[in-house]
């Protein structure tokens, strides 16, 4: 059985001398990164704004940007080339400040070499972005400081890390309290088997390494995060057929997910919220995920998990919030997950696919 480092050295094989650019991938993951949903005007203009040799390393299988992002101080786990961090730097504005962190020599190596160029398209006095090398189931030692981050992204680098609780726990460790975790990752439809994960180009591929989707939910749970909230997916296509007969009947797909650090002690009670239409880009709503949509001035009723995290996050003050006289009901039955599952959305959605490579061409 591979141990933890041998995985790693894998995938810094892969990833630093193997994939020369995104189409060299076996799956379709990084051509669906849009997940066919509406993109804000922002992201796009800030993505359209990166240097296209840091586009070109791009691995990513999702587009993990947040609303309301202006003076945030973002850690980017897992930042590769750094096309994300620079999008997140034009996000955050000169206040805001990224970081970025991989392991990979090579990678940081590259994003490193267009720092001054972003900060004079951006129109920035200083830089304010940085890129350390390092791992990201030890944050500490890479120089990162615990509750100092606002947000925490990554994009479909966990299901290249074999110990997933704990970058859960170190990404739970670095956010401030009422911080977020956004992120797109790969999941698998089933739990994988030994025999897959074992294949390092499986394992390179985030085939080996995809979590069972379900099993986020007790992952995120476990280290003291909210429950998930499902916010996009679509299907991943396997092109390379001895790779899809390795997989044998796992499908796999793209998912994008927000977690968020409440405070301790919660007051989890039921309430209704009314969005004021204040979020830059969203004037008459705002998708907060697959399952809330939030219209300007109508009053929603929601869990005492969701009211808690609107008031304890830098959402608070986009809202107005009326809490119930009752518990959170969700809490007194077990709960279903069924509008989490990135498979059901990404059918719901419509074929991610072949909309996808249209826009990647």
């Amino acid at each position: 059985m591979a141990t933890c480092d041998d995985v790693r050295d894998n995938v810094k094989k892969y990833y630093g001398s193997r994939l020369e650019s995104s189409g060299d991938l076996q799956t379709s993951a990084a051509s669906c990164s849009l997940h066919c949903r509406p993109v804000p005007r922002s992201v796009t203009d800030a993505l359209s704004l990166v240097h296209p040799e840091v586009t070109k390393r791009f691995f990513g299988c999702g587009l993990p940007f947040p609303a309301k992002l202006d003076g945030c101080r973002v850690l980017d786990l897992g930042s590769g080339s750094g096309r994300d961090c620079y999008a997140f730097s034009k996000l955050v504005g000169p206040k805001g400040h990224v970081t970025g962190i991989d392991m990979t020599e090579e990678l940081i190596t590259v994003s490193r070499q267009y720092t001054e160029y972003h900060q004079k398209k951006f129109g920035y006095k200083e830089p304010n972005v940085t890129f350390v090398q390092g791992y990201m189931e030890n944050l500490g030692e890479a120089g990162i400081q615990s509750d100092s981050m606002d947000v925490v992204l990554s994009n479909c680098v966990i299901c290249l890390c074999p110990d997933k609780r704990t970058v859960l726990q170190q990404a739970y460790n670095m956010l401030k309290e009422g911080g977020e975790m956004y992120f797109s990752d790969m999941y698998a439809s089933k739990v994988v088997p030994d025999h897959v994960k074992q294949d390092t180009v499986l394992w390179g591929e985030g085939m080996g390494g995809s979590l069972f989707w379900q099993d986020l939910i007790s992952l995120a749970h476990s280290v003291g995060f909210s429950t998930p909230h499902l916010v996009s997916a679509s299907h991943i296509a396997v092109h390379n057929s001895e790779l899809k007969a390795k997989a044998g009947d796992i499908s796999y797909a793209s998912g994008t997910y927000r977690l968020f650090k409440l405070p301790k002690s919660p007051v989890m009670s039921e309430a209704t919220v009314t969005y004021k239409g204040t979020l830059a880009g969203f004037p008459d709503q705002l998708d907060f995920d697959s399952s809330h949509c939030f219209k300007k001035d109508v009053a929603v009723e929601v869990s005492g998990e969701m009211a808690e995290i609107i008031r304890s996050s830098r959402f608070f003050s986009d809202f107005k919030i009326q809490m119930l006289d009752k518990p959170d009901s969700s809490s007194e039955s077990t709960p279903q997950y069924c509008h989490l599952n990135p498979f059901l959305l990404a059918d719901k959605l419509g074929s991610s696919v072949k909309k996808c490579s249209k826009t990647s061409k």
